[in-house]
């Protein structure tokens, strides 16, 4: 992404585009007062958060006895009363499937990906399903101080040597199917990266035809196996990123604040919501809705506006597919492939 004389000032920048996490699979209701986990308690805290300026909610769903739910059963309508109560927000359901310990002391497992592959057969079908690329770490404990940590299931032995030895795969064959089934359902894939390889092997997939649509990602700075919250890693990592495509940033704990506010002044959008960070000022308490509240504050502040439901979906692109990989590349701001002519033009 290039910046210009006056890319910093607001009226040359989309509006602000908002997602929010507020069902927190990584923590237990006990973790926060502010965890839904009845149905209609996780459909009202997306009404809720959606009303404070949010129009992307990041979704995962609670079984009633407040576990993470890996049944499809629960998706499917947990989505079908999100779409009557907020009908605009973009749904993104998280490709993780409750990415989270099902017991005590147990690691932090992604199911097989048979399963995952059927969050293309979701009905009603999301807007975006996330997908992470290459088998990573992700030792969150690195970045969640025992302070943060402290009072909640992380804090705990056993749950706090799960999340440090959490991992998750998506391998090439993954990948690539899985961008197949979610194109032929008409689902948006949501790039989750972390580091600049990840950012590297997505330009590879779309060169050689295993993704044609807009590239909508977020930059994943949670360290143990991402980048950490370092500005010089946001800005190799902005400028990595071809110039069409559209950034959300994402960090974990109390980093969230600065680096939104920094992708706030660049034109970039921001991810808040208690499945990346509980807090507001150290030693207290966020909920969802406060930490969206507090990025349309800071946007307001600095003249930039925050986008409708219907400016976030023309942001993002939604429903929107390429017909070929030159159409891709050019859409998204890559430059073409290498052809015999212009390799041979470089030769002589």
């Amino acid at each position: 992404m290039q910046f210009m004389d006056d890319s910093l000032l607001p009226e040359n920048q989309d509006p602000l585009v908002i997602q929010v996490a507020p069902y927190a699979p990584s923590f237990l209701p006990r973790d926060s007062d502010d965890i839904p986990v009845t149905m209609q308690e996780q459909v009202q805290k997306a009404v809720d958060c959606y009303n404070a300026g949010a129009t992307v909610l990041h979704v995962h769903v609670r079984e009633p006895d407040g576990k993470g739910s890996k049944r499809l059963e629960m998706f499917n309508e947990m989505l079908d009363r999100l779409r009557t109560a907020v009908p605009k927000m973009i749904l993104q359901v998280g490709g993780s499937i409750s990415f989270a310990p099902k017991d005590d002391g147990q690691a932090a497992l992604w199911l097989g990906e048979d399963t995952r592959h059927m969050l293309a057969d979701l009905n009603p079908k999301p807007d975006q399903v996330t997908i992470a690329i290459n088998t990573n770490q992700m030792n969150v404990m690195e970045l969640i101080t025992d302070e943060d940590a402290a009072g909640t299931s992380m804090g705990e032995p056993d749950y706090k040597k799960a999340y440090t030895e959490m991992y998750y795969e998506s391998g090439p064959a993954f990948v690539k199917e899985h961008l197949k089934r979610l194109v032929a359902s008409g689902i948006q894939p949501h790039f989750m990266i972390g580091s600049i390889k990840d950012l590297e092997t997505v330009e590879r997939i779309v060169r050689q035809g295993q993704y044609m649509g807009p590239y909508v990602l977020n930059w994943v700075s949670i360290g143990g196996g991402h980048d950490g919250p370092n500005p010089r890693n946001l800005m190799e990592f902005i400028n990595r990123v071809p110039q069409n495509a559209t950034l959300t940033v994402e960090g974990l704990m109390r980093h969230v604040y600065p680096l939104n506010a920094m992708g706030i002044a660049m034109g970039l959008h921001v991810r808040v919501g208690q499945e990346d960070n509980l807090y507001g000022r150290r030693g207290e308490r966020a909920t969802s809705v406060q930490q969206i509240e507090k990025m349309v504050k800071i946007s307001q502040e600095l003249w930039r506006p925050i986008a409708t439901a219907e400016q976030a979906r023309s942001i993002y692109q939604i429903g929107t597919f390429y017909s070929s990989v030159e159409e891709t590349l050019e859409k998204n701001g890559w430059l073409p492939n290498r052809t015999p002519r212009l390799a041979q033009r470089q030769a002589a």
